[in-house]
């Protein structure tokens, strides 16, 4: 069982920046892929990014790409999301996630294990 908790969240305005962390409680969590997901109110879950567990690769939502960017720090157990020129529609709950796939790129939700409880970040001016 992999725990997670996200932190970082809040009310940023327009073109503002967050950065998004997710800590687990496994020892194994580098043998994890990770990814982020967001979902607006009203809306289904969406793929925001991953990160591979062994190869490092990185992998983006067309509406992220060059915005945001998914890093991990496997000794501290902790997954992040830097997030730059925020706009009105990122707002939504994020969540990460944690998936036991050893495919090289995992992008949809139901391809992933364990996830945070999420925490909200809202755009708004």
């Amino acid at each position: 069982q992999v725990h997670m908790v996200e932190s970082g969240g809040g009310l940023v305005q327009p073109g503002g920046s967050l950065r998004l962390s997710c800590a687990a409680s496994s020892s194994i969590f580098s043998r994890y892929t990770m990814g982020w997901f967001r979902q607006a109110p009203g809306k289904e879950r969406e793929f925001v990014s991953t990160i591979h567990w062994s190869s490092g690769n990185t992998y983006y939502a067309d509406s992220v790409k060059g915005r945001f960017t998914i890093s991990r720090d496997n000794a501290k157990n902790t997954v992040y999301l830097q997030m730059h020129s925020l706009k009105p529609e990122d707002t939504a709950v994020y969540y990460c996630a944690a998936s036991k796939s050893i495919s090289s790129v995992v992008a949809t939700p139901q391809r992933y294990d364990y996830w945070g409880q999420g925490t909200q970040v809202t755009v708004s001016s």
